[in-house]
């Protein structure tokens, strides 16, 4: 009788060690690394890409910039050199979604600060009233961090430019005229190639939990 139990528990250890490995086998195998899409015009809802760029199925980068931020700094893509960065586009003056996406985004600057090399981008889609002091005052009202995040301003047409034919983040068609007004809920993600890898409703809670997430992701992608 002993013999027999004896045997059994033999049996039972080896049972246990093979589930263990089956287990560990499965989990890892549900928990692959899968990276995040590089978003090309043609895989965007064509209400969201200007009509030059529709078709395009590669090679799509967020163009060169040269804008002023909330110090008064020249920003240009020198300043997001070998960066991850979440880009938006908002204004001061905003009553409506601009102050749900900016608090949103300050949660972002939160959950970004152990990362060096993941910054932050938003655009004034008003320049005309969003001045270098009308950025600043916003910064310290809003708890911006200088070192992650540039508020900028500068020619609208340009900005206009970067909103509709590199961010694709607008539904609208225009050409950054007196009377053109860019109005958007999304965040982008761009990684250091300035490719676009994620769109998000930067209103939606939900979304800023997956940004936060795919930013994980992302940096992944560097330490392969």
């Amino acid at each position: 009788m002993l013999s027999f139990f004896k045997g059994y528990k033999t049996f039972a250890i080896v049972f246990a060690i093979i589930s263990v490995i089956i287990i560990s086998l499965i989990y890892n195998t549900l928990n692959v690394y899968q990276p995040l899409p590089i978003y090309q015009p043609a895989m965007v809802s064509t209400e969201l890409v200007d009509t030059t760029i529709q078709y395009q199925k590669k090679y799509h980068k967020i163009a060169d910039f040269s804008l002023i931020n909330q110090n008064g700094k020249t920003i240009t893509q020198e300043d997001y050199k070998d960066k991850i960065y979440v880009a938006d586009f908002f204004f001061t003056t905003c009553g409506t979604i601009c102050p749900i996406m900016t608090k949103n985004m300050v949660d972002i600057q939160t959950a970004i600060m152990k990362y060096d090399d993941v910054m932050l981008l938003s655009h004034t889609v008003t320049p005309e009233i969003d001045s270098v002091e009308q950025l600043k005052r916003y910064a310290v009202q809003k708890g911006v961090i200088d070192r992650k995040w540039n508020l900028v301003t500068g020619d609208k047409k340009e900005i206009y430019a970067l909103a509709r034919k590199s961010y694709l983040a607008v539904k609208d068609d225009g050409d950054g005229g007196p009377f053109d007004m860019v109005h958007t809920e999304n965040f982008m993600l761009i990684d250091k190639k300035r490719q676009i890898r994620g769109f998000y409703d930067g209103t939606n809670p939900e979304d800023i939990e997956r940004l936060i997430q795919d930013i994980s992701i992302l940096k992944q992608e560097y330490e392969q």
